[in-house]
């Protein structure tokens, strides 16, 4: 039952701080929360899920900052069970996770996670600014757009060091997105790393067509002049 998985993630919460989780702790969980990665993403199950706010129980896993395996293995797991929520495009999903931390939580891990665990955590915040309220949500305030334009652009810049498609594929998506918003497109125009503008990822990129024409169509979009009305002045956002 739900209770008894519930049960498995509760007990460890007393090894995650101080970090005492050992592999095979962390694998039990895992394998909890791997059943209710199936529970999350069924159509059937998926309301109810929400309902019982189930994802919270999560977030003390996302939280941690351990670097060693079971850590790591248990963030990724967690993860993938919000990837398997905002995977199924459903607006009641979107609209949970922007009344919980998640946005932070996953802004965190593409800061500083593991290659595979900031890929998942990319694609959730990909997931959310492709709704239009998770797009509003971020771009409504100053302060949550510059935390993600930030944390973005630090990605870039690490990824020009160590460069990974399948990241810079969901980085790149989430600035198209976010070009979406006339505000943030004003913005965007001063904080877009060069990295995007110059060759930097042409030879990543070079057999990735998808995301070369996500990144033509976002250069696109920041060079259209800004909106004026009749008399030139430019338009409020």
């Amino acid at each position: 039952t739900i209770a008894a998985l519930l049960q498995e993630i509760v007990n460890i919460y007393p090894v995650i701080n101080p970090p005492n989780l050992t592999a095979h702790q962390s694998n039990r969980v895992c394998n909890a929360l791997a059943l209710l990665q199936c529970v999350a993403s069924h159509p059937e199950t998926r309301t109810s899920f929400l309902q019982a706010h189930i994802p919270l129980f999560l977030y003390p896993f996302l939280h941690t900052t351990s670097k060693t395996r079971p850590f790591e293995y248990l963030r990724l797991t967690s993860l993938g069970v919000v990837g398997a929520l905002v995977k199924t495009d459903e607006p009641e999903v979107i609209n949970f996770l922007l009344t919980t931390e998640i946005i932070p939580l996953c802004l965190r891990i593409m800061e500083s996670g593991s290659e595979l665990s900031k890929t998942v955590a990319t694609f959730i915040l990909q997931k959310i600014l492709l709704d239009e309220t998770g797009l509003s949500y971020i771009c409504q305030t100053y302060e949550r757009f510059s935390h993600v334009a930030m944390i973005l652009g630090k990605m870039v810049l690490a990824l020009a060091k160590d460069q990974s498609a399948r990241l810079l594929k969901h980085v790149v998506r989430c600035y198209l997105r976010l070009s979406d918003n006339p505000r943030a497109r004003e913005a965007l125009r001063q904080c877009l790393p060069d990295q995007l503008k110059d060759a930097t990822f042409a030879n990543c990129l070079k057999d990735d067509a998808s995301t070369k024409r996500w990144l033509n169509q976002l250069m696109k979009n920041l060079l259209e002049p800004p909106a004026t009305d009749p008399r030139g002045i430019p338009l409020p956002p």
